[in-house]
């Protein structure tokens, strides 16, 4: 751990996790039985207490819930919450309304969004000025620049020259390039999962870590604390501490009811020395490399980046680690890396790494994502695992294949999480009506995040097409518009649709009556899950 360790024990962004018991007891799933439970005693209450007059409860109960309602009806959340907030108020109203004034009053979220906000705010005297690379932007490529502008205002995200990016269409390439990276390292070694899992896989890069910290390499990681907690010890980061291993656990589960766990740390980011960095969907653990199987043949994709743009991982990483840092260092790291970019690079294109924050309520995620399908003259291909759409991304798909566009998805043929199976097979009939072509991955399961348009612009990170990701995450991905890989990315999803069954109406017909009915009830609360 830093020397802050005091500060960090404090925080209600990064602590200690407990594992096991504490994260049955104290999850989101206790916080609902507990408040299901509350409307039950209420009612048994009412009617015991009130007898003949309990109609006045329910009168009560049914005013409240209208007012309730108005008030949801007249915020600025995305018309889909608001509905399921409402349906949830209607048909519970004792449990919907508790449910939403706990969500509402942001309980958890305080501490995390002043860290975060101050970070963020003192991070952006490090983002590079650019005027002219913008400027030239501008002039020459206005769709580019705009989208540039947008990521800059919106976190300090800068668009990249002098980039090279390699596409990875799997795990197993990935982790090859990955070890030979760390092993090279000499300077420092920046490394932020969503999961980390014992295994072949991790007991390798860990060996590395440690040899290197030993060495005098500065090693920091960060893992997100919900589902290590079935893998990794409570006590992991002093563990590592020990083997000079600087770690931090990104909101773990503890002894506190409280909605920050829904906001979980998805990224995916290593940097190297200022000269590497590596993102996409790709997590360590033995399944993303196909060493261990669990659905099947897992699909996944990620990209590595050399060059200018590196800058802009090595920045992603700092604000999130110096969130619970008394004395947030930027200068030594950044300075090194920008020593590293200066280093002659002839890579094409540009490419801009970006985040995505669930506490300032900008979806850049999502926002990238609609760029890219409104720009699209011939074609969006995009793999996810997930298919949980909001109205936005919905309309934006059906009006892209509406004017002639080729859009097409490809999704798991095995699913990780059934439910999220059954509520993407609710979109398959109106997508593939309005001529979105819908195609399921029979080897297996597809973890891939990523779109690519016209061959001239591509998305890979950790971003899903459902609610968690576009709404509740925090996210990474990087945009490259021009840059050589593209026609890698394009080579890699046409094999991949060899490999695919496509979705028809005679296919939708022959879904089980138990997924058709089990989405459909989903739908109804689909974006509050």
């Amino acid at each position: 751990m830093s020397e802050n360790n005091g500060f960090l024990e404090n925080s209600e962004l990064f602590k200690k996790g407990k594992r096991g018991f504490w994260s049955v007891v104290f999850g989101r799933s206790t916080i609902v039985v507990l408040l299901l439970l509350l409307q039950v005693v209420l009612l048994f209450v009412f009617a015991t207490v009130l007898g003949e007059r309990v109609y006045i409860a329910f009168g009560g109960f049914t005013l409240l819930a209208a007012v309730n309602m108005m008030f949801i009806l007249n915020t600025d959340e995305e018309p889909g919450i608001k509905l399921s907030w409402c349906i949830l108020i209607g048909i519970i109203p004792a449990f919907g309304i508790l449910m939403y004034w706990f969500a509402r009053r942001d309980l958890g979220h305080r501490v995390e969004k002043r860290l975060m906000s101050t970070a963020i705010s003192e991070s952006m005297k490090y983002v590079p000025e650019q005027k002219e690379f913008m400027g030239q932007l501008k002039e020459k490529n206005l769709g580019l620049y705009n989208l540039a502008s947008y990521t800059r205002a919106n976190g300090g995200y800068a668009a990249y020259r002098n980039s090279d990016v390699k596409y990875y269409p799997s795990g197993e390439e990935k982790i090859v390039d990955l070890v030979e990276s760390l092993r090279s390292a000499k300077k420092f070694i920046f490394m932020e999962y969503f999961i980390i899992n014992k295994g072949s896989v991790w007991d390798e890069v860990l060996s590395i870590l440690i040899e290197k910290a030993a060495a005098g390499v500065d090693v920091r990681l960060m893992y997100d604390g919900t589902l290590t907690i079935t893998s990794l010890p409570h006590d992991y980061p002093k563990k590592l501490g020990k083997m000079g291993i600087k770690c931090k656990v990104f909101s773990p589960i503890s002894p506190l009811i409280t909605i920050s766990y829904n906001n979980r740390d998805h990224r995916k980011i290593v940097v190297v020395d200022g000269e590497v960095a590596y993102t996409g969907g790709i997590n360590l653990a033995d399944e993303y490399m196909n060493r261990k199987v669990t659905f099947g043949y897992w699909k996944d994709t990620g990209v590595r980046v050399t060059g200018e743009a590196v800058y802009g991982f090595t920045f992603m990483f700092l604000q999130m680690w110096n969130a619970t840092e008394r004395v947030r260092e930027y200068e030594p790291w950044l300075d090194f890396t920008k020593k590293c970019a200066d280093v002659e690079n002839t890579g094409k294109g540009v490419v801009i790494p970006y985040s995505d924050s669930p506490l300032d309520h900008e979806r850049v995620g999502e926002m990238v994502y609609l760029d890219i399908i409104s720009r699209a003259q011939n074609y969006v291909y995009i793999m996810t695992p997930y298919l949980i759409l909001d109205y936005n991304m919905l309309t934006a798909l059906k009006f892209a294949a509406g004017r002639g566009v080729d859009v097409r998805i490809i999704l798991p043929h095995i699913p990780d999480k059934k439910y999220a199976f059954a509520l993407a097979k609710t979109h398959y009939k109106e997508l593939i009506h309005a001529g979105v072509k819908l195609y399921e991955f029979t080897p297996g399961f597809v973890h891939a995040k990523e779109f690519l348009s016209d061959d001239v612009r591509a998305v890979v990170g950790s971003i899903n097409l459902d609610y968690r990701s576009l709404y509740l995450h925090f996210e990474c991905a990087v945009y490259m518009e021009g840059t050589d890989c593209l026609s890698d990315i394009k080579k890699d999803f046409s094999k991949t649709l060899e490999q695919c069954m496509e979705v028809s109406d005679e296919t939708i017909k022959h879904t089980s009556i138990s997924y058709k009915v089990f989405g459909k009830l989903l739908k109804l609360i689909a974006p509050l899950m």
